[in-house]
């Protein structure tokens, strides 16, 4: 029993470190796009994120339920056994999270601890321990259409804001508004990240008490220190380490606009939101995503540089599996060697852990050590220094040439009439002219003969 404890205490410190990393890591979701438009300095961003996310923490337990009564079998796995599973697949989520921090590879946290534990539970359990129709509906279907869901909500807002606002086409800062809005709607999103996220490391903790049996099974609820732990560390990891991560992205985003930064938060809180209420564990990095190349979309003219968009994709892929991999090996480990794997994975993770800390440390807070797909996103869409026009500027360019058809036409016609005129009128002086000329012949001879009889 005291090596169970031991164990469960390693486990929340465990989880508790993930969701710091959640924290910092995923930040840049909410922040992004206000930090690239200027509607948010970033320090203030980032302290408003991690306000946001304390709060959300307490909002909604749902998705807490799903982690801790859903993805694994808890009940028919022994504790000696399954709570070294969960300590093997929090080393996985950890290690993966780091790791793509520092190489700037699109990942996912929420996938990244889903992977772990899934992966350790197949080794040190066998696939009897997964409820792979959970895994299906909560994890696997909603990673798949959220963010497709979110890119065209996003698309559709971009359009419709725009739309709106027509009048400021051909001014360069017309929509500048949009950044108020944009205080609000990356709140919201922010907020939504706190009741998504903060409460999947709740289900793992919760998980580990059940296990043990320091919580009933019946009571899917988390306790309320086990909230409070998970919200605090999980602010604590946005505001320390969000800074360092939200200015890179904030400068990857450039090519946001005010608009489109309001259209894609408020598609990326409206598609959490709803995901959280129905307990449905999403990436929200990916939904972030997802409503960035959604809004750009939107804004006429752009276009997608598909092998950006498909290097974002290959992060969402892989981050699951390679996650998995890694919570496996710990296990494995733990298979073989018992207590002994466990003290080894530990240290190991530590040593991994620091020395990816410190290698960045090294470096200067570039794309090259700390990225996410968020910004990826925003890089792939290519949008043109000048718009093209939109069928309202087309349909005015139009009437104001065909006026001006119309009135060279009035020019021309009334030039062709005044050359007429003239020729008229130089005609008839010349008939005159040469009338008169007739006249003074005709009078010559008449007087020369009257001369010639005298």
């Amino acid at each position: 029993m005291e090596t169970a404890a031991l164990i469960v205490v390693l486990v929340i410190l465990l989880a508790l470190f993930f969701d710091f990393t959640n924290g910092f890591h995923d930040t840049a979701n909410a922040m992004a796009t206000p930090i690239a438009t200027g509607a948010l300095k970033p320090k203030t961003a980032v302290l408003l994120a991690a306000v946001l996310n304390l709060v959300g923490a307490f909002l909604s337990t749902e998705v807490s339920k799903t982690v801790s009564h859903g993805i694994i079998h808890e009940d028919g796995i022994k504790a000696d056994i399954f709570l070294p599973m969960i300590f093997a697949g929090l080393i996985g989520a950890i290690t993966w999270n780091m790791l793509t921090w520092l190489l700037g590879l699109p990942s996912s946290s929420s996938h990244a601890l889903f992977g772990g534990l899934i992966g350790a539970t197949l080794v040190g359990v066998g696939a009897s321990g997964i409820d792979f129709g959970m895994v299906l509906s909560k994890i696997i279907l909603p990673a798949l259409i959220a963010p497709v869901t979110a890119g065209i909500i996003a698309f559709a807002a971009t359009k419709i804001a725009y739309s709106i606002t027509r009048r400021y086409d051909n001014k360069p800062d017309g929509r500048d508004g949009f950044r108020w809005g944009q205080i609000f709607t990356s709140s919201l999103v922010a907020l939504a990240h706190g009741t998504n996220d903060a409460q999947k490391t709740m289900g793992v903790i919760t998980l580990a008490l059940i296990t043990v049996g320091w919580q009933s099974s019946s009571q899917a609820d988390p306790y309320l220190w086990v909230i409070v732990a998970c919200a605090v560390t999980i602010a604590l990891g946005t505001y320390l380490g969000g800074w360092r991560i939200i200015r890179t992205l904030g400068k990857g985003l450039t090519d946001v606009k005010p608009a489109q930064g309001f259209s894609a938060e408020s598609s990326t809180a409206a598609t959490i939101l709803a995901s959280s209420a129905f307990g449905f564990a999403l990436s929200t990095t990916q939904v972030a995503s997802g409503s960035v190349i959604g809004s750009g979309l939107g804004r006429r003219g752009s276009s997608v540089r598909w092998s950006t968009a498909g290097r974002i994709a290959i992060g969402w892929l892989l981050t699951l599996p390679a996650a998995g991999a890694v919570g496996a090996l710990a296990a494995l480990l733990i298979n073989w060697l018992g207590n002994w794997g466990i003290f080894i994975d530990a240290v190991l993770a530590l040593a991994v852990i620091i020395g990816l800390f410190l290698r960045s440390r090294r470096d200067a807070v570039t794309s090259a050590n700390a990225m996410s797909d968020v910004a990826e996103s925003g890089l792939a869409i290519e949008l043109p220094d000048t718009p093209p026009p939109t069928r309202r500027q087309q349909r005015i360019e139009r009437a104001k040439a065909e006026a001006k058809a119309r009135a060279l036409a009035r020019e021309k016609a009334k030039a062709e009439a005044k050359q007429k005129a003239e020729a008229k009128q130089k005609a008839a002086k010349k008939a005159r002219t040469k009338g008169a000329s007739s006249a003074v012949k005709v009078e010559e001879p008449e007087a020369t003969r009257s001369e010639e009889s005298k």
